[in-house]
C-alpha cells in the first residue's frame, strides 16, 4: 500500500510539472493556462497562484502587489471564477508569453470582465510574472481564438547583464517617446504605436480589437493620457516586451483618473517597437 501511494503521488508532481511544460510554443502555454484554472477551480486561488506564479509574481489587487504578499494572510476566495484565453502570443526565443481574454466570477451578482497574464519561463515550466483583471459587463463580442505560434525559435546562448539592460533600455525609450508625443500630439499618437490587430482592455469596457477602434475610443472621451513607467521586461530573443506603470488620464468630462496598466509591445518587420495588448485598472491611492 505504501509503495501504491508514493507512486501515486510522483504521477501527481509528474503530472502537475508536464502540466507547466514550457517547450517554447505558444500552444504550451496556452495549455499551462488551461491547468491553472483547473488548479484554481479545484483548490482554490491561493493554492494555485502560488504554484504557478514567479517568487517575483505581481498581480494587480488593483495595485501592483507581490504573490506571496498578497496571499501570506489571504483565505482562498469564496467565489469561484472561471476564464478562457482567446488570445495568446510566445516570443520567438520561448521564455515569455501572455495570454488575455474574458474572466467570470461566481456569485451573488455575477461579475465578468477581461484579464491579462503575462507568463515567464523558468526551468522549463510556464510561471505567471504579471497577473491583472479589469471588469466590464457581461461580454457580448465573440472573439475566434487566436494562439499564435513563433515564427521560429531564436535564443541568445550567451547574454550578459549588458545586454540584458540595454535590451530594457529600448524599451523604456519606446515608452518615453510614446509619453512625449501624447503630450505634444495628443491621443492620436497612440496610432503610430499600435499593432493593426492591438487589443485594449479598459474598465467597464468589453475587449477593444482594432487600431482604429482603439483610437476612436480614445478619441471619444480622453482628453490626455500620461504614463508614468514603474517595470519593465523582455524576451531575450527580442521580439516581445511589457511595462507597468501608472497612467493619469484626463477624460473630457472634465474628470481626471488613475490607472495602474501594462502593456504588451512586440518588434515589427523595421526593428519598431509596438503594443499589442494595453490593459487598465484603476488605482488605489
Amino acid at each position: 500500500m505504501k509503495h501504491l501511494f508514493t507512486t501515486a503521488i510522483a504521477s501527481l508532481l509528474a503530472l502537475s510539472t508536464f502540466a507547466q511544460k514550457s517547450d517554447g510554443t505558444t500552444k504550451s502555454l496556452v495549455n499551462a493556462e488551461k491547468d491553472f484554472a483547473k488548479a484554481v477551480a479545484k483548490n482554490g486561488d491561493k493554492e494555485a497562484f502560488l504554484e504557478y506564479s514567479l517568487g517575483s509574481a505581481l498581480v494587480f489587487r488593483p495595485n501592483p502587489v507581490n504573490v506571496k504578499t498578497f496571499y501570506a494572510n489571504k483565505a482562498n476566495s469564496e467565489n469561484g471564477v472561471s476564464w478562457t484565453p482567446n488570445l495568446a502570443k510566445v516570443s520567438r526565443s520561448g521564455d515569455l508569453g501572455f495570454t488575455t481574454g474574458p474572466y467570470e466570477v461566481d456569485g451573488t451578482d455575477k461579475k465578468y470582465g477581461q484579464y491579462l497574464s503575462i507568463w515567464k519561463s523558468e526551468n522549463g515550466k510556464w510561471k505567471l510574472a504579471i497577473d491583472l483583471g479589469t471588469e466590464s459587463n457581461k461580454p457580448l463580442a465573440k472573439f475566434t481564438p487566436q494562439f499564435i505560434e513563433p515564427k521560429d525559435h531564436v535564443a541568445p546562448k550567451f547574454l550578459n547583464e549588458k545586454e540584458v539592460k540595454a535590451g530594457k533600455e529600448i524599451i523604456l525609450t519606446t515608452e518615453k517617446t510614446l509619453n512625449t508625443l501624447l503630450k505634444t500630439h495628443g491621443i492620436a499618437a497612440f496610432g503610430g504605436f499600435l499593432t493593426n490587430d492591438a487589443r485594449l482592455l479598459f474598465p467597464g469596457n468589453e475587449a477593444i480589437e482594432g487600431k482604429g477602434k482603439i483610437v476612436a475610443f480614445y478619441n471619444g472621451m480622453v482628453s490626455k493620457i500620461s504614463l508614468k513607467t514603474t517595470g519593465v521586461d523582455k524576451a531575450i530573443g527580442s521580439d516581445l516586451a511589457y511595462t507597468y506603470g501608472v497612467a493619469t488620464i484626463d477624460y473630457k468630462a472634465d474628470l481626471r483618473e488613475s490607472f495602474n496598466y501594462v502593456f504588451v509591445y512586440e518588434k515589427a518587420a523595421d526593428a519598431s517597437w509596438n503594443l499589442i495588448v494595453q490593459a487598465f485598472v484603476p488605482a488605489e491611492r
